[in-house]
């Protein structure tokens, strides 16, 4: 059972002040909207609903519960190496490299855990691990942060309502917790993804003429 020092040790690993640039990544959704395939809250809910259904949201809590249960170094470095084979994209590869280092630079400093070199999912099943945190709570806080961010960067350009945003933060944050729950009894043979749209909204942005957010 999470206790309250593990529940407010993945609140600032999860929280926006935390360090590692989430706020700079829209994960293709900034292509999306300008494309116009999101223009409102319901489009909005229903992008957010396939990636973390079956995209790249599903995929990052298996990778997770993978590197939190990696026996040895070496099947760590297959976690790793699989989750940078997945990436559909260069700026989707970028974008869970460099949110991993400045996680693992972060929390090696932080909790002398010695974390380098790995993908963001990857470095923070790692680090949960190591700091004895519960795989299931980390799984759900992970998705929980991922798809706010990606609430985030629809208000900002949709644009949404605040009120909007929170209302689908709120009713998307069970799909979190269900999608982390079955994906911690999952293993890389079940990694793979049907959120085409996604993929190509990312290599879409790599060229987008003008944009405001990194991936």
């Amino acid at each position: 059972m999470a206790t309250h020092t593990d529940i407010l040790t993945l609140t600032q690993w999860f929280s926006p002040a935390f360090p590692v640039g989430a706020f700079a990544y829209s994960h293709g959704l900034e292509w999306a909207i300008d494309a116009g395939d999101v223009v409102d809250a319901q489009t909005t809910r229903a992008w957010v609903q396939s990636v973390l259904n079956s995209g790249a949201g599903r995929n990052d809590a298996i990778l997770l519960a993978q590197a939190y249960l990696a026996n040895s170094d070496e099947d760590l470095q297959e976690v790793e190496a699989t989750c940078r084979a997945l990436a559909s994209s260069k700026e989707r590869l970028m974008e869970s490299r460099l949110q991993g280092d400045a996680f693992c630079a972060t929390t090696s400093a932080i909790w002398a855990n010695a974390l380098t070199g790995l993908s963001y999912p990857v470095a923070v099943g790692r680090a949960a691990h190591l700091e004895g945190l519960p795989l299931d709570l980390t799984a759900q806080m992970y998705l929980q942060s991922f798809m706010s961010n990606l609430i985030s960067a629809a208000m900002r350009l949709v644009p949404l309502g605040q009120v909007e945003g929170q209302t689908l933060i709120r009713e998307l944050t069970p799909l979190c917790a269900s999608v982390a729950a079955k994906a911690t009894t999952e293993s890389l043979e079940d990694l793979g993804s049907s959120a085409f749209m996604s993929d190509i909204a990312a290599m879409k942005h790599e060229t987008q003429y003008s944009r405001i957010f990194r991936t």
